[in-house]
């Protein structure tokens, strides 16, 4: 009689799907983490070098005309965003999208809750990713957030925050698809800092290449002054392409209401 294996999957595509999680689990957990929350503390932002190869940065950009895999589509200058345009993913996410949320959220709530911590105030934010969506859902938010995003020539996204209901996680990672210097030129990932008091300090992060990602505060964020705790308001955007095309995946931890 022939033996029955138990407690796999015969699902060829459930098990690309585990084998792509495990891959990325992996990539993210050899990162080094306390000198990438270093960064986050003294700067809001880190770069994870090498969060995905170039033929899955490729693969994402590859969805892009798909319609159907998408709830929404944003053209930018309808609103007063900027120039260019995103879209919304529709459930389920691409199993690679999915993997970068759930894997990098861990390490990202326990920088969140660190926050808090310095600030007096309780954690928010349990271990896991599907916890916190629990929270979101019961709270009426249930639609996706992961977007791609995609710039031509002369496009860029005005200096934000991303806020899509009273439950908004204060961290977001942004992963770009394209090379620069070679697929586009221009298209710089930005951040402004404003201080109590102070003029807002200005950030182009760089060096970033194909399949990077960039972890930043996309709210508020502590620093310690002279006289304890205090918070400085982050902003976000992309400077203007000069040519080129440029597109990023943008991996956004709570869902909208």
């Amino acid at each position: 009689m022939a033996s029955v294996k138990t407690g796999m999957s015969t699902n060829p595509q459930v098990a690309q799907s585990s084998a792509l999680d495990d891959n990325i689990r992996k990539r993210i957990e050899s990162y080094d983490w306390q000198q990438i929350f270093a960064s986050m503390d003294a700067e809001g932002w880190a770069i994870l070098p090498g969060l995905i190869t170039a033929a899955e940065a490729d693969s994402m950009t590859a969805i892009y005309p798909k319609e159907d895999r998408f709830r929404k589509r944003i053209v930018m200058a309808k609103h007063g965003f900027g120039r260019g345009e995103y879209k919304y993913f529709e459930n389920p996410l691409p199993p690679l999208a999915a993997a970068l949320r759930t894997n990098l959220y861990p390490h990202a709530a326990e920088l969140a809750n660190g926050w808090l911590e310095r600030l007096g105030k309780p954690h928010q934010y349990p271990e896991k990713l599907s916890r916190y969506l629990d929270a979101c859902h019961k709270a009426g938010q249930t639609r996706q957030t992961v977007s791609l995003l995609s710039y031509g020539v002369d496009d860029y996204n005005c200096l934000h925050q991303d806020a899509h209901g009273d439950n908004f996680f204060p961290l977001q990672v942004v992963v770009l698809l394209d090379e620069p210097g070679k697929d586009f030129e221009g298209g710089q990932f930005m951040l402004t800092e404003q201080r109590p008091r102070q003029q807002s300090r200005g950030i182009i992060v760089e060096p970033v290449s194909k399949g990077d990602g960039i972890m930043f505060a996309a709210n508020n964020r502590p620093v310690r002054g002279k006289n304890g705790e205090y918070q400085v308001k982050m902003r976000h955007g992309v400077n203007r392409l000069r040519a080129g095309h440029r597109h990023t995946l943008g991996i956004i931890f709570h869902d909208a209401a």
